[in-house]
């Protein structure tokens, strides 16, 4: 009975508003205190970082501890991948290897703390997961734009390897140069070159550009707000699930037996 009443009170605390904005507030004060740590600080100001950084790590751990034993069935804990994270994260951070050969790794790890805030925000998690499974789809527009990349380095280094070897030389420099002009860094300065010599050559850089910088951009957009959607969708359908709630399909359902009965009605009074 003990432990039930325990369980409920930790189950509270971690769903409780006020305790998420505290730990969100912790780990932007992480990730200051990392950044504050790049700067040359007087010996009383590092020895308090020193001490804010354990009192950080403690909170952590004991935020970790909160959310298994608020958890109602301790396997189902291990069962969330952001669990996971914010445990081995966590447990990481607390190895003391500052003063060994191990301290920058020990630094970097707490620079990861920081990506516990997408544990914490569901929108966060709901992005990152949706740009991971938009992968997939991106990989092949990504092939696609590679091919357009490989075509325009080769026109490129075949036209233009005379105007200026260092920009395009070969494939391999084209291509970077392309890299360059789509992100259009200075990319005006490179046409204005080869207009020089090839007056139409801005149709080149144009169609290029409306290509890469326009096209595959927007192509990769749509990708990943057409996964969002769907992320969203099966959110809302298993919190109806959860809440007992009717989805939008259980009630279209619930209008065509009502249509069929309705239907069956006035078949069965035009028989009489």
């Amino acid at each position: 009975m003990q432990a039930s009443v325990l369980q409920a009170k930790f189950e509270r605390i971690r769903a409780n508003k006020l305790f998420e904005t505290f730990v969100i507030v912790v780990i932007i004060a992480s990730a200051l205190l990392v950044g504050a740590k790049t700067y040359d600080m007087p010996a009383g100001v590092a020895t308090v970082t020193v001490f804010l950084d354990w009192f950080i790590s403690a909170f952590f751990l004991t935020e970790i501890t909160i959310r298994f034993l608020g958890e109602k069935r301790k396997r189902d804990f291990f069962k969330s991948f952001w669990n996971w994270f914010d445990t081995v994260i966590v447990i990481i951070s607390l190895i003391p290897a500052d003063d060994t050969e191990m301290a920058l790794v020990a630094r970097l790890v707490r620079v990861f703390r920081v990506l516990r805030m997408i544990s914490i925000i569901p929108e966060l998690r709901l992005l990152l997961v949706s740009l991971v499974k938009a992968l997939p789809q991106l990989g092949y527009v990504m092939l696609l734009m590679f091919i357009i990349f490989y075509i325009y380095a080769a026109i490129g280094s075949t036209l233009f390897e005379n105007i200026n070897p260092t920009l395009w030389g070969d494939i391999t420099i084209s291509l970077l140069t392309l890299f360059r002009v789509m992100t259009f860094e200075d990319w005006t300065d490179v046409m204005y070159e080869t207009m020089e010599v090839y007056p139409l050559s801005p149709f080149f850089y144009i169609s290029f550009i409306f290509l890469t910088a326009f096209a595959f951009l927007n192509m990769v957009i749509g990708i990943v707000v057409n996964v969002m959607e769907q992320e969203n969708e099966k959110i809302r359908k298993e919190e109806a699930e959860e809440n007992n709630e009717p989805t939008l399909e259980d009630v279209m359902e619930e209008l065509r037996v009502m249509r069929r009965e309705i239907q069956a009605i006035k078949h069965d009074e035009k028989n009489i």
